[in-house]
């Protein structure tokens, strides 16, 4: 990391790599860059696994594309700020703004929504934290914790060369009219889910908004904590938000279905049923993997990995990160395949979140206590993604790259940190973040790419 003006990894060394995978010969790209993010992690509501499920070691390291990062970051003192008046209209409803999907004039002009800097905007956050408690979930809520310093709600991005219009609820509801936005994905999909509804809503309670989520089988199993998503209609517009939970986007098929405790086929090679079933009836689509690729989880869920419906037997592949790249990839190239059927959909896949856990993981006292907004520096002048495997599968294909990784990197303050409703003494979250935060940022680079 650089200075406290700019923030640039180290160059990328290209290496190719080729190897005969299941009968075929493949060739993936090896990446070599600065250390950033630990991509293999256990997600904040399946704190499950000790620190050695996650497979960092060398004996099961990933040598087709990067798996394990770390990163550095100081310790700051707290910054408060007064939350806002929510009541005051933030900006007026354009005309030109209540058109539909409409393609960026600037596009094609090689506009890249991840390169540009934070900047303070006293207007934000977009929603209130204190009241958004219809779609926000407690512990994502850190002015309902014992938290003290928001200055992190009191940024927005702002883009080099691109134009980003500040975010209006209504205008939003209105281009969005008639159409289904969805995001799918694991726990940090779950938070840019619940950050769009919160958004959407003005994080104020309406109870006119509609639970659909029946209507994409997302209905609580007998037993089950929660159901697999969640799915709301806004009857003014026709608009439907919903989030289903496929951490790993694979198609997961019972081995024995008469058995309770039987093990699961994790197909590697075929998308998460959900996606092949109510594809025709989304417009936007958000996919997100990456955190729950261990060991420990895939032990634990008793997921076995299948490719061309087999168990896996090439140890290469069976490696966490080649299963995880594999999976990314066929999946890219599936859904690539159906859009010439499905000529409305935008469909999008998000980069990895960045995790901020130092001198330690989140069960070996790691932690991330610094509360002042962008010591490291407030700007990302890269090119490429900081996350080589997404960026590499869309490359080509009519899938849109939604790159918050290098942006989410310099806001490690914006944790939720020690002030999990959840947490055991000494253990912090380093992997989620505090909402309002970072994901509001996510979506409004998505709503811009619209």
């Amino acid at each position: 990391m650089k200075g406290s003006n700019s923030y640039k990894f180290r160059s990328t060394k290209l290496i190719i790599t080729i190897f005969s995978l299941v009968g075929t010969t493949v060739l993936l790209w090896t990446w070599e860059r600065a250390p950033l993010v630990n991509t293999l992690l256990s997600a904040q509501d399946q704190f499950l696994f000790s620190s050695s499920d996650i497979v960092t070691s060398a004996s099961d390291s990933f040598d087709a594309v990067l798996i394990t990062e770390k990163t550095n970051g100081p310790i700051g003192q707290d910054l408060n700020a007064a939350p806002i008046n929510f009541a005051t209209s933030r900006s007026p409803v354009k005309n030109e703004d209540l058109m539909g999907f409409r393609e960026s004039s600037l596009e094609n002009s090689g506009c890249n929504y991840a390169k540009g800097k934070w900047v303070a905007d006293s207007r934000r956050p977009l929603y209130s934290g204190f009241s958004c408690k219809q779609w926000l979930s407690e512990m994502w809520s850190c002015r309902l914790s014992q938290r003290t310093d928001f200055s992190y709600e009191r940024y927005r991005w702002k883009p080099n060369h691109c134009e980003m219009p500040e975010f209006e609820r209504l205008t939003f509801l209105k281009r969005m009219q008639d159409k289904t936005i969805a995001f799918v994905g694991d726990s940090l999909g779950r938070q840019q889910f619940q950050s769009m509804m919160c958004m959407a809503t003005g994080g104020l309670e309406m109870p006119e908004v509609e639970d659909v989520g029946w209507k994409y089988g997302l209905i609580k199993p007998q037993g089950a904590i929660r159901p697999d998503g969640w799915a709301y209609r806004f009857p003014s517009t026709n608009t439907t938000i919903l989030y289903y939970w496929s951490a790993n986007l694979c198609n997961l098929e019972p081995l024995n279905a008469t058995n309770p405790a039987t093990d699961y086929a994790m197909h590697l090679d075929r998308p998460a049923a959900f996606l092949s079933r109510y594809l025709h009836r989304i417009d936007v689509l958000v996919l997100n993997t990456g955190h729950h690729w261990n060991r420990g989880k895939l032990n634990a869920n008793r997921w076995v990995m299948h490719v061309n419906g087999m168990p896996v037997v090439d140890r290469k592949l069976a490696n966490i990160g080649n299963a995880k790249n594999h999976t990314v990839y066929s999946v890219v190239k599936w859904l690539d395949s159906q859009l010439y059927r499905h000529t409305r959909l935008k469909a999008f896949f998000r980069t990895i979140s960045p995790r901020h856990f130092l001198n330690g993981d989140w069960n070996t006292g790691g932690s991330c206590d610094n509360t002042i907004p962008l010591v490291g520096g407030s700007e990302v002048t890269q090119d490429e993604s900081s996350d080589p495997v997404v960026e590499g599968a869309v490359r080509g294909t009519k899938i849109k790259i939604l790159d918050i990784t290098a942006i989410s990197q310099i806001r490690d303050e914006g944790h939720i940190s020690r002030y999990s409703h959840k947490a055991k003494e000494g253990m912090q979250d380093c992997l989620h973040w505090c909402l309002p935060g970072i994901p509001d940022t996510w979506n409004e680079l998505l709503i811009a790419q619209l």
